[in-house]
C-alpha cells in the first residue's frame, strides 16, 4: 500500500512518469522504500529546501502508522 502512495504522488509531480521506480526493501523493523525518477525530475520530488519530500515522508508516515509499521523513504539520484 505505501509503496502504491509514493509511486502515485511521484508520478503526478514528475514530468517523465514512466522514469519513477519504487523498490521496497523488507527489513526486521522497519521497511525501506527506495524512489528513482528521471534526471530532470529530482527537484521536483524533493522541492525547495525539501519540502516537497518532508510532505511526501509525513503522508507516508501517517499511513504506515496507521497499519502499525515503521517505512522509511529514501529517495535516490
Amino acid at each position: 500500500m505505501e509503496k502504491d502512495l509514493v509511486e502515485y504522488i511521484a508520478k503526478t509531480l514528475v514530468d517523465d512518469p514512466a522514469g519513477v521506480v519504487v523498490t521496497v526493501i523488507e527489513g526486521e523493523k522497519s521497511t525501506i522504500l527506495e524512489l528513482k525518477v528521471s534526471d530532470g525530475d529530482i527537484g521536483k520530488v524533493i522541492g525547495k529546501h525539501g519540502r516537497i519530500a518532508k510532505a511526501v515522508r509525513t503522508l507516508l508516515s501517517a499511513a504506515s502508522t496507521k497499519a502499525g509499521k515503521r517505512v522509511v523513504l529514501e529517495i535516490l539520484d
